[in-house]
């Protein structure tokens, strides 16, 4: 099985094509198996392309490039990763040798549609992603409620569930001991973004706990879901910078997703790179 081995922002994929492999079964097993990083390759994540099925396609009738299936290193499934979905573009612009295309992906969380810019050697690449409506994330337990008081915090949904917590400085914010904590009373999880005002006009700051990955140094669908709820308490505008630790992504949010509005009917836009890093043959079996 050919792999390619892809980092959005320092949150890092494997990624295999059935375009490029034929037919491939994935599972928690081997997705633990290539993410371990003393034992495997290593990764946040284990990213499976399928073939589509025949006829699939977009309601306006552009046909599905590809079928995303992503584990987390801990072997559970996602529904969606903006920065691996970031990724998944850009394996497919190398497996076809594209350089500027536009790819429909069905993921768990509904289809997506990607605007890729490879460079001419295929290693870093400018990817536009088409986000789905942001929704109503998940019910905020009681024991979450009563520990983020002080905190302002709300749910969002990106076709996986957040938790934004804006605090004064990220600087405070114990990572791993709070974001463990919280991702733990939701009962399907959640990933955890704190989020505090940026340096700039129209920017935040975000410090991620994935479900299912831990600390990673950025988070395409936290940034968007972080970016939606910062515009809505009206801290930024609509076209927002959000910090990471592996670096900056940029979200435009709808124009009708203005502060206190419940939600938006048109998709924010995820902007920001996807490198290549290796390309990895693995015995099969």
């Amino acid at each position: 099985m050919q792999l390619t081995k892809h980092h959005g922002l320092g949150n890092d994929f494997l990624v295999a094509l059935e375009e490029v492999d034929g037919p491939l079964r994935g599972d928690a097993t081997l997705a633990r198996a290539l993410c371990d990083r003393r034992r495997g390759i290593g990764a946040d994540g284990f990213i499976l392309g399928s073939r589509p099925a025949p006829g699939q396609a977009a309601p306006d009738g552009r046909p599905v490039d590809v079928v995303m299936h992503l584990w987390n290193a801990d072997g559970s499934r996602a529904e969606m990763s903006g920065n691996g979905i970031r990724c998944l573009g850009q394996a497919l612009a190398m497996a076809r040798d594209d350089h500027e295309a536009t790819y429909v992906v069905a993921t768990d969380g509904g289809l997506r549609e990607l605007v890729v810019h490879d460079d001419a050697e295929h290693r870093r690449a400018q990817v536009h992603v088409t986000m789905g409506p942001v929704g109503a994330g998940p019910d905020v337990p009681a024991a979450v409620a009563e520990r983020l008081a002080d905190c302002r915090h709300a749910t969002a949904d990106l076709g996986n569930p957040h938790l934004v917590v804006l605090v004064a400085d990220l600087a405070g914010v114990d990572l791993v001991g709070t974001g463990g904590w919280l991702e733990q009373q939701f009962p399907s999880g959640v990933n955890v973004e704190f989020i505090a005002p940026g340096t700039q006009p129209d920017s935040v700051e975000l410090l991620v706990w994935e479900r299912g990955a831990g600390v990673t140094e950025a988070c395409g669908t936290g940034a968007v879901a972080a970016a939606h709820l910062a515009h809505r308490w009206g801290l930024v505008g609509r076209e927002v910078r959000v910090a990471m630790p592996g670096g900056d992504a940029e979200v435009i949010l709808p124009a009708d997703a203005g502060p206190g509005a419940e939600g938006a009917d048109d998709e924010p836009v995820l902007i920001g790179p996807a490198q290549h890093v290796a390309t990895i043959e693995v015995p099969n079996g």
